[in-house]
């Protein structure tokens, strides 16, 4: 336990982040005592992860898709803030990942509802669901997002499912396309208990680490065009790409702006408002229109 609980400490000190920063302040009580170090037995526990196993005749709460019956769509949460790897207090999207994984090996399954409620996280919490989306996709099964809060890693993620559906008309929001950065200064901390802290480096590694001591000095410009640029680029080209109904041009719409789900819905964003059973309908939907355009091709 105390491996995860310094994995978290250290990937809130030290990350890179696709994140809303209404996120960041949800959890500020958190990460305070993270940085004071408190043990992991004041930390809240994790719940176990709720899968809901949908099915033409019934709606089941379970984690083991064997007792699924024919035909059923898991819902998969995707919920609050995303970290790689799982902690005391979180499943990491390594393990979100493993279980789209087991949903789509399972026959009983054919397609997954993410249901996501989460303002981002770390840039390296992405790829694992993407990747898993792609394998479910492969095996013919859809991926559909239904979100409430939809913003910046988890926006990413749901950029890569078939569909993506706001789960209400209320209180869903998406975008928030933008990276940020943050870490710790310790030095006046550590000057003030006696401490005095030396980083030597070798004469052939000039360039290492250059831009973060420029950063301690108060010169964020490396760091933000040899780190953080590269990682927003990429960030609007994957969503160009993915969204090919976004209308790029709507002001700040790739530069961190978040939309009520209608104006998401009118820009692109988004394809449709409803609600996790209209979600699940739709998996159904885009599974059957699937099958029978491969027949017909399979006739011609």
């Amino acid at each position: 336990m105390l491996s995860t609980f310094s994995l978290l400490y250290s990937t809130i000190i030290r990350g890179k982040w696709f994140i809303d920063f209404r996120e960041i302040e949800a959890h500020q009580a958190l990460i305070d005592k993270l940085l004071a170090r408190e043990s992991e037995a004041s930390l809240p526990k994790r719940e176990p992860l709720a899968i809901l196993l949908a099915s033409d005749t019934e709606m089941k709460n379970g984690s083991n898709f064997k007792d699924a019956p024919k035909g059923s769509i898991a819902v998969i949460p995707l919920q609050g803030t995303m970290l790689k790897y799982g902690t005391w207090c979180s499943y990491g999207t390594t393990e979100i990942a493993a279980t789209i994984d087991e949903a789509t090996a399972s026959p009983k399954i054919d397609g997954i509802v993410l249901d996501i409620d989460s303002g981002g996280g770390s840039v390296d919490a992405i790829a694992p669901l993407v990747e898993s989306i792609g394998k479910a996709q492969a095996k013919g099964k859809p991926v559909i997002a239904c979100c409430d809060l939809c913003a910046s890693a988890a926006y990413y993620v749901a950029c890569y499912c078939n569909e993506i559906m706001a789960s209400n008309n209320i209180s869903s929001e998406f975008g928030s396309i933008g990276v940020m950065m943050s870490f710790t200064d310790y030095a006046k901390y550590y000057e003030k208990e006696g401490i005095v802290q030396h980083t030597i480096y070798s004469n052939l590694s000039t360039h290492k680490n250059a831009p973060f001591e420029a950063a301690k000095k108060g010169n964020y410009e490396s760091i933000k065009t040899e780190h953080l640029d590269p990682l927003a680029a990429k960030f609007q080209e994957a969503v160009k790409q993915q969204r090919k109904t976004l209308n790029a041009t709507t002001e700040g719409i790739l530069a961190g702006r978040v939309f009520y789900a209608s104006t998401a819905k009118d820009n692109g964003l988004i394809d449709n408002i409803g609600t996790m059973q209209t979600a699940v309908r739709r998996v159904k939907e885009i599974r059957r229109d699937t099958a029978i355009s491969e027949y017909i091709n399979s006739k011609s």
